[in-house]
């Protein structure tokens, strides 16, 4: 059997399936837009930081460079630089490096020899091009330069001394300058909560990040924009801006770098907490999955168990117990169940109209039998008479006879009184009754002309006092359990049991069972389905009334009976009894 061939299974899986997509759907979009949120709220503020550092780069050289024009401009320094006056120049220069709180300030004279070179020991001055800026400042132009030295970059503004304004005369050059160093960094990384790194020439110059991981960067000197890169196990996004052409070729570039690893890392918990979402979602869309498969399919599995009861009883009459407080029952199940009930209620119905006509069909057939059973009695009675007629009767001819016709005459009473049972209508007297005092009372009177016939009793002691007429349905018990004594008569009892067993039980709050089992030679199954049809027997001696009037007491009482049998294994009679019977009219 497939698993899927189960209606609960499919439905239960379908809902489970369906819980699971839409659940894993969800948190699948959940997931990508968060992340995909987070990655591009971590490239916007790197782009800004990026923009930060290099704003903040021109600003800091914007200031440098308007206090060279203003320096440049002095009197005094175009007057030592005509002169190319040393002494003059130094302690105005370190003075005014101080005061603008300069890396580098060089004064050349109108041929770039250095005047005057404070800070910046490995920038080369040696002739005109030493510095880049130096040879455009001579010309008359304002130029910024770079210079690469050991923990850093310079940023040289070098602007021209000069005297005159229409054709000005250029006496030297003013070259004041600035270090992109570690010191700059810091700060950088300060206003910008990024790591921060300046190079040049496929080399990092200086870094936030630990001078071990300058390698590992230098790599994204050589593309500009928006890069990823792994350092000591995390991941960093990184943007590199150009700053400016230096000598030689090259181009000076700033990294500014954000670890993806730790910017992302709230999504770990994100994730982690949406994963437990899900499995208690998932758990609970399974169990109410589960739930809602077994409100639809409990009501068809209780129809299908009542309809497999009725298949194998023969009884159509059952009905589906439907409770009242099901909050969750499903509408169409109830529907069918109602449906079911109805159709059961009319098959009852039809089978107790179809009972009684059967009855009044039978009484048509009462003359054949009366005129069987009761012919042989008279005729016996009638050749006993003929012999009590004879003059040489002897005394013990004359009992003997007298003993024949008693006989005949009581088995003429008998049948008729079965035939008037069997043919008017029952009238019951209804009162409280003790049913296994009943059971006992029906063994003992049944049993009492086959001593040998060991009865087992198995009696509940937990059912309540039934309702019902005790006189008919014990006469109806004394029918049964005397099939049952005459099935079992020619068997020999067994070792480790008893022949007959009569069982008492409850089988719901409001009905309770009778069962009476025996191990006779059982019924065969072409006579099985007509047990309760009147004037049908398989015994030499019987009329074939007892079992049909025992269905009319129990049906009478609103009751059920049914038969099951296999041949040489026995029988077996179930009895079930309503504890407070329908009306009676």
């Amino acid at each position: 059997m497939s698993v899927f061939s189960s209606l609960t299974n499919r439905i239960f899986f379908a809902t489970a399936l369906l819980a699971v997509l839409s659940t894993g759907v969800a948190i699948y979009f959940v997931n990508r837009a968060v992340t995909r949120q987070a990655e591009s709220e971590l490239q916007r503020g790197l782009g800004e930081a990026g923009t930060l550092v290099d704003e903040y780069r021109t600003l800091l050289f914007d200031h440098f460079k308007r206090e060279a024009r203003l320096i440049a401009d002095l009197p005094v320094i175009k007057a030592a630089a005509f002169d190319t006056d040393v002494p003059t120049l130094e302690p105005i220069a370190k003075e005014y490096r101080r005061e603008i709180n300069a890396d580098l300030l060089i004064i050349t004279d109108r041929r770039g020899r250095v005047l005057t070179q404070l800070g910046g020991q490995d920038v080369r001055t040696d002739g005109v091009g030493g510095i880049p800026g130096i040879q455009q400042a001579l010309k008359g132009r304002e130029e910024t330069s770079f210079w690469p030295e050991p923990h850093g970059i310079l940023q040289i503004a070098s602007v021209p001394i000069f005297i005159g304004r229409g054709q000005p005369e250029t006496l030297g050059t003013l070259n004041v300058g600035v270090a992109l160093d570690d010191r700059q960094a810091s700060r950088f990384k300060a206003l910008t909560n990024s790591e921060v790194a300046f190079g040049v020439n496929g080399v990092i110059q200086t870094a936030t990040l630990p001078e071990t991981d300058w390698q590992t960067l230098a790599p994204l000197l050589g593309h500009a924009g928006m890069q990823s890169i792994t350092l000591n196990g995390d991941e960093f996004l990184a943007v590199t801006r150009p700053l400016a052409p230096v000598e030689g070729g090259g181009q000076p570039m700033a990294i500014v770098l954000r670890s993806r690893t730790e910017r992302l890392r709230f999504l770990r918990g994100l994730h982690a907490a949406l994963a437990g979402a899900a499995l208690v979602a998932l758990v609970a869309a399974i169990g109410l999955s589960y739930a809602i498969a077994r409100t639809v399919t409990r009501p068809l599995g209780t129809i299908t168990s009542t309809m497999r009861e009725m298949t194998a009883t023969g009884d159509l009459t059952r009905r589906i117990p439907l409770p009242a407080d099901a909050k969750w029952q499903d509408e169409d199940a109830r529907l069918l169940a109602t449906t079911f009930n109805a159709m059961t209620d009319s098959i009852e119905r039809f089978q107790r109209e179809a009972t009684q006509r059967e009855r009044l069909s039978s009484l048509g057939r009462l003359s054949t039998v009366v005129a069987h059973e009761i012919r042989n009695p008279l005729m016996i009675i009638k050749s006993a008479l003929r012999t009590l007629r004879r003059d040489d009767l002897k005394p013990e001819q004359t009992r003997a006879v007298a003993h024949d016709i008693d006989e005949e005459i009581a088995r003429l009473n008998r049948i008729v009184a079965e035939v008037l049972d069997f043919a008017r209508p029952i009238k019951f007297d209804l009162a409280p009754a003790d049913l296994n005092a009943l059971a006992r009372d029906a063994v003992k009177a049944a049993d009492a002309g086959a001593a040998h016939a060991k009865i087992r009793l198995d009696l509940d002691d937990t059912i309540p006092a039934v309702t019902t007429d005790a006189e008919r349905l014990r006469q109806a018990l004394v029918n049964i359990v005397g099939n049952a004594i005459q099935a079992v008569d020619s068997r020999e009892m067994p070792a480790n049991g008893d022949l007959i067993r009569l069982r008492t039980a409850n089988l719901t709050s409001r009905h309770v069972t009778i069962t009476v089992t025996d191990k006779g030679a059982g019924i065969s199954p072409e006579d099985l389905p007509r047990v309760f049809d009147p004037f049908f027997t398989t015994r030499r001696t019987g009329t074939g009334i007892g079992l049909a009037i025992s269905r009319n007491i129990i049906e009478g009482l609103g009751g059920r009976i049914t038969v099951s049998s296999e041949r040489n294994r026995g029988t077996e009679v179930r009895i079930e009894l309503p504890v407070q019977p329908p009306a009676i009219a």
